[in-house]
């Protein structure tokens, strides 16, 4: 399978040039997907350069590159500081993320990430995750649905759309997306209809793969493995990442703002290297799902 079927790169170039490669560096690729990132960063190392990345994604594992400065850990990058120690490798010299889903992902109609096809609710990044779109949907209580169409779908009926689901599952479970549109038919009116679903899939996608959490964890992680002048640059798909990725570059933090001293000022583990960086015209025209897409880059601090 062509890298190019599996999953088209956004901002290839910009990306890598926000990890500032050094020939004989260590960088990690922590979503290969089609190894489209990955395959940019080799062409920058040199013979002494190693690239890891990760991916849980039993379906991306088939792109594995030939090439011994790369190792495929097949796991989820929420584990990226363990498996890095596993290999020896204790700080690098940049991390690059492409969060959200892959195209491969969104094409496969039996994966159910999809709106556009009728499947079963799945949504797994992993499929040895236990906790399905269908389990989500069939199984969380009303308060719980509702809490994550709001924060995650950032959808202002969430209370109407649970009590919907909710009741649409007392006549018979809801085991495919064609299931669930008919359960939430009033709130998709014909001209919203896309959009409202995208809300809807992106909160319970979100939910069954814990995104918002591995997110923060991984960015944690970051601190500690980046060398002084280590680069982190980051895509990302919505403004509930892109909120988490821009308070982590300016602060640390995800909430709240750090201590400052009896001089008022306060210490921040990265600087900001580029404002953020979206995709021109020409590649949105190419590849419609950048058009969402935000490029933050940030330096350790020596």
């Amino acid at each position: 399978m062509m890298m190019t079927e599996y999953h088209n790169p956004v901002l290839l170039n910009e990306t890598v040039d926000g990890l500032a490669v050094k020939p004989d560096g260590v960088y990690v690729d922590v979503t290969f997907g089609g190894g489209g990132h990955s395959r940019e960063i080799l062409s920058r190392l040199g013979p002494n350069g190693k690239l890891f990345a990760f991916d849980q994604d039993e379906d991306a594992q088939a792109n594995v590159l030939d090439d011994s400065r790369f190792m495929l850990i097949p796991e989820n990058f929420r584990f990226i500081k363990r498996y890095l120690r596993f290999y020896g490798i204790k700080e690098v010299d940049g991390i690059l993320g492409d969060l959200g889903v892959s195209s491969h992902q969104f094409d496969v109609a039996e994966r159910g990430f999809s709106t556009r096809f009728d499947a079963e609710l799945d949504m797994r990044m992993s499929k040895k995750n236990e906790l399905n779109a269908g389990r989500v949907v069939n199984e969380y209580d009303e308060q719980h649905l509702k809490k994550m169409f709001f924060e995650y779908g950032e959808l202002k009926n969430a209370a109407g759309l649970a009590a919907a689901i909710v009741a649409a599952r007392q006549e018979k479970p809801i085991r495919n997306s064609e299931a669930l549109k008919q359960a939430l038919g009033r709130f998709l009116p014909p001209h919203r209809s896309n959009k409202i679903l995208a809300q809807i899939y992106q909160a319970i996608r979100i939910e069954v793969n814990q995104e918002i959490e591995v997110l923060k964890e991984f960015l944690m992680q970051t601190q500690e493995l980046l060398k002084p002048g280590g680069r982190l640059s980051v895509i990302s798909y919505h403004s509930l990442e892109d909120r988490l990725v821009k308070r982590f570059m300016r602060n640390g933090m995800f909430e709240g703002e750090p201590e400052r001293d009896m001089f008022g000022n306060f210490e921040v583990p990265f600087k900001i290297i580029e404002k953020l960086i979206v995709p021109g015209d020409e590649e949105i025209a190419v590849n419609n799902r950048a058009r969402s897409a935000k490029l933050r880059v940030a330096e350790k601090n020596k």
